[in-house]
């Protein structure tokens, strides 16, 4: 795979975290690559590490070890300055819990990733995206005037708004019952393939996963399987791990700084 249609690069990443007195390693020598353009599905049992890798590709945390590499940028060299920059610039992410600031409407938590770029069509753009997401008329209404699933295609809309290089979705129909996770995601394949955003996402849902052309499978930190192909057997099966000795997912941390 030539160097410049590659959109994300993990090579060795590794964490860990202190635990009791003891080390926990969450995820244990992952690498791989992901070319512009294209989707992938991070699936496993809970606890296999798959939210952790998300944040590091995300540049919401930084590895213990390892490298990380969006948008041609090096993310374990950047100052956390800079980080939020490329971030704001590069990177759209969609939240199983939504992350809507309450006190702004639709339209204004939409506009937020395009108002610190200082974009000045930020307003325009951010109803056209409601529009597209069959939110038109719910612009001004407030977080908690709107159901779970309109939530989410704000976060959605929020996501896509900066056109991002790299589109991450952490359990995006976690909280949505089944007709609407199927809405959210046809919504997000839909605008992924008309932006042509390079999409990775983290799901238990194998109806999303099957949507992604490639599929990589998470066990004990570990990659188990990288298939490239659709999932063929449920992605939430439980873990084949003594108890008590999974690694456990930390939560991202929040959208851009």
């Amino acid at each position: 795979m030539g160097s410049n249609n590659v959109a994300l690069k993990a090579v060795h990443l590794t964490k860990t975290y202190s635990s009791a007195g003891r080390e926990l390693t969450v995820l244990d020598d992952v690498s791989f690559e992901l070319a512009a353009g294209t989707s992938c599905a991070v699936v496993g049992p809970s606890g296999s590490g798959k939210t952790t890798l998300l944040g590091l590709c995300a540049g919401l945390d930084r590895p213990t070890s390892g490298s990380v590499q969006l948008a041609g940028f090096a993310l374990e060299e950047q100052s956390e300055d800079r980080l939020a920059e490329i971030r704001n610039k590069h990177v759209g992410f969609v939240f199983q819990t939504f992350q809507l600031i309450p006190t702004l409407t639709a339209l204004e938590n939409v506009m937020v990733p395009a108002e610190l770029r200082g974009n000045r069509t930020a307003a325009a753009r951010a109803r056209e995206l409601l529009e597209i997401t069959g939110l038109g008329d719910r612009a001004d209404h407030y977080p908690v005037q709107l159901s779970g699933g309109e939530q989410q295609r704000v976060g959605l809309a929020r996501a896509f708004i900066n056109e991002p290089h790299v589109l991450f979705a952490d359990e995006p129909t976690g909280n949505l019952d089944a007709d609407t996770s199927h809405l959210v995601v046809e919504l997000l394949f839909d605008l992924n393939r008309v932006a042509g955003t390079t999409l990775m996402l983290v799901t238990h849902d194998t109806e999303l996963a099957g949507e992604a052309g490639r599929v990589i499978r998470l066990r004990g930190g570990r990659i188990e399987s990288d298939t490239g192909k659709t999932v063929d057997a449920p992605v939430d099966a439980p873990a084949n791990e003594p108890p008590g000795d999974a690694p456990v997912d930390e939560p991202a941390a929040g959208y851009g700084r």
